[in-house]
């Protein structure tokens, strides 16, 4: 699951870090805990994937941005699930919880609550980088192909898939995976990406088959 570490709470600021920008800010302005919401937002405002009512599994959850986004969009009536390996310690709203979990083993617990099924499953999953380009995008393949094995066994019909993968190796053989499992497929680079980033999203919408 994602390899960062939450800090508890929003980013801290930090005027020497080179890597504080724009959305760093706003983040912290508009209490959200990562920069990464705004990728997750740039994603609904041009694919309107996200409604109330909802229930929607985040993959690779902390420190917790897109949970809360996720649990705004859902409204009182969804629901959404967070799963990462690093506990997320924000205070969220009652449609929506974060759980300690790893999504190669996932606790019963975790496949109850998805057991009725859930109308999208988000990941932001990200792999420990080796700065070594082809070994970082397999390792960033491996999870987002576990992150689609899950959405089919999780996802109601005609649900939606959003997954962050490294371009590079791994990626066609995914893409083609997504092609068979869902009526339509986009990529999309956000704006909001840091321009050095391999990052993309590969988003798949109408759920259809079963891997």
């Amino acid at each position: 699951m994602a390899v960062k570490k939450a800090k508890g709470g929003m980013p801290a600021k930090n005027p020497a870090n080179s890597w504080e920008d724009h959305y760093t800010r706003l983040a912290r302005k508009e209490n959200y805990a990562a920069r990464s919401v705004y990728k997750l937002k740039e994603i609904q405002a041009k694919y309107g994937i996200l409604a109330k009512g909802q229930r929607i599994m985040d993959l690779g959850c902390a420190p917790g941005s897109w949970l809360q986004y996720a649990a705004e969009e859902a409204g009182e009536n969804g629901a959404v699930l967070g799963v990462d390996l690093t506990p997320v310690n924000l205070g969220l709203p009652p449609q929506a919880q974060a759980v300690v979990g790893d999504i190669y083993d996932l606790s019963p617990q975790i496949r109850e609550w998805a057991g009725g099924g859930v109308h999208g499953v988000l990941s932001d999953m990200a792999p420990a980088t080796t700065g070594m380009g082809d070994v970082d995008a397999l390792r960033s393949a491996a999870l987002a192909e576990a992150a689609l094995l899950l959405a089919s066994e999780v996802l109601k019909p005609g649900g939606y898939f959003v997954c962050k993968i490294f371009q590079g190796r791994g990626f066609d053989s995914f893409l083609a995976d997504v092609k068979r499992l869902f009526e339509k497929q986009r990529i999309f680079k956000p704006k909001s990406c840091r321009k050095q980033s391999r990052e993309i999203y590969v988003l798949g919408m109408g759920f259809s088959k079963r891997l």
